[in-house]
């Protein structure tokens, strides 16, 4: 059979996303992909929210809660592993999260936008300026007091909701703007990891430490062996996060160094397996066609395609179950006042939505007047103000370390968990509001720049 060419397919060449350029294949048809389930992995989010705090303050009350606190206990020898249902969500399903997140981490250091320093430079700053500022604020406001230890509470960035809030605008934002958003978020992932780890830990055992960094030793040199098997990894994964979980640090590290190991180069060069897909002969046997399909699966990386199949579940599932589990808090009886008059609470809210405004905003304005890098192309100082805005939806992280501070029911878990939620409204109705008046006059030639660059 005659063998199909670009020609064949596209009347007029391809459009420039859907081109073999590099620029188009590594970094805008993956960025495309990411967005489309983040935005759509938002909206399913914040139903799933909704739904909890429903639940939570209706007459079926009770049962949410004898939901959430069924006992479940899995044992493997002397071993015992046991907690409610919240307990397995939180310390299991979210390492899954973590762990698509630190794939997704590893692939951007590798090949996407966090790969050139100085085109990251300016929104890794700003996320650090983002971290920084409203745990500041926190501290400030809480120093010497028995809720101190939640200082890590504000220093998050939800990318879900941020970027779901984004797609609402459409083309007036500049695709400058969505890739800053996008990037500063992924580097205040790490900077959360990076809490979690060294901060949130409780009393640690020496020899289930040991026993984590034996295997992920055991797992780095198997990655330079260059050992594929899924079972081996999954195996030796499963063993690390019991071991994690026992060590007495966090046991979503585990899915954090598993993913940060994950290669993010594919084992087959794609040229190669181009030219090797064009020499082969035209009539295939079911050899060929395996060979094809080989060829094709390892011209792509064990990351890119790891996050290909986990985030979907990562955005439409895990995060839903975690804020059904998390986010189910009570309002009646004087709860929702008592806890805006708290000290929790305003700090909480202070720190996301006046912290990561001054935090980003000001570590950007420092990068710029230093000359390490420039602001993203067809962005303005008004776009970053609301762009950091956004970034103060602090939602999954943020709530996900309040239980690590606080524990889950605790008075000032509740308080902190209102907190974040007044917080994250009032940072996307501000970000929002700002942006709608920033890019008013810049929308029409946004799009039109938007449709020239699809039209390369």
């Amino acid at each position: 059979m005659d063998r199909l060419t670009g020609a064949d397919i596209w009347r007029t060449g391809p459009p420039w996303s859907a081109s073999d350029r590099p620029l188009a294949r590594w970094v805008a048809r993956p960025l495309a992909s990411f967005l489309r389930v983040e935005a759509a992995g938002g909206l399913v989010l914040l139903v799933a929210t909704v739904a909890a705090l429903a639940w939570a303050n209706s007459p079926w009350r009770a049962s949410y809660d004898a939901l959430w606190g069924t006992e479940g206990a899995v044992r493997l020898g002397p071993l015992a592993l046991a907690g409610d249902l919240r307990h397995w969500v939180n310390d299991a399903l979210m390492a899954v999260f973590f762990f698509t997140a630190a794939l997704e981490i590893k692939w951007q250091l590798a090949m996407g936008e966090l790969r050139s320093p100085r085109a990251a430079a300016v929104p890794v700053l700003a996320a650090a300026g983002g971290m920084a500022v409203p745990a500041l604020i926190y501290v400030l406001l809480n120093r010497g007091g028995p809720t101190a230890d939640g200082w890590g509470i504000p220093m998050a960035t939800d990318i879900a909701f941020a970027v779901g809030v984004l797609t609402l605008l459409g083309s007036r934002v500049p695709a400058g703007a969505r890739i800053f958003l996008l990037t500063l978020a992924i580097a205040d992932d790490i900077g959360a990891i990076v809490v979690i780890a060294l901060h949130y830990a409780s009393e640690l055992s020496g020899a289930w430490l040991a026993t984590s960094l034996v295997l992920v030793v055991v797992l780095a040199a198997l990655r330079r062996l260059r050992v594929w098997a899924v079972p081996v990894y999954l195996t030796l994964g499963l063993a690390l996060w019991v071991a994690v979980y026992s060590s007495g640090v966090h046991p979503t590290v585990a899915g954090v160094a598993l993913g940060l190991l994950a290669p993010a180069r594919p084992l087959l060069d794609p040229h190669l397996a181009r030219r090797q897909l064009n020499s082969a002969a035209d009539d295939f046997t079911v050899e060929d066609l395996r060979r094809c399909q080989f060829l094709l699966g390892e011209s792509v990386s064990v990351a890119e395609r790891l996050v290909r199949s986990l985030h979907p579940w990562s955005s439409y599932v895990i995060l839903p179950v975690f804020a059904l589990a998390n986010a189910g808090i009570f309002l009646g009886g004087g709860a929702f006042g008592a806890a805006l008059e708290s000290r929790v609470t305003l700090s909480v809210v202070l720190a996301l939505v006046l912290g990561k405004v001054v935090g980003v905003t000001g570590a950007t304005w420092l990068a710029t007047r230093l000359g390490i890098g420039t602001l993203p192309r067809g962005t303005g100082w008004p776009v970053i103000v609301g762009v950091s805005a956004l970034a103060g939806i602090g939602f999954t992280v943020s709530i996900f370390i309040t239980g690590l501070a606080f524990g889950g029911s605790t008075v000032p878990a509740v308080e902190a968990k209102i907190g974040v939620l007044v917080a994250s409204c009032v940072a996307a109705v501000l970000g929002t509001a700002v942006l709608l008046v920033a890019t008013r006059r810049q929308a029409p030639e946004s799009s039109a720049a938007a449709s020239g660059l699809t039209r390369r």
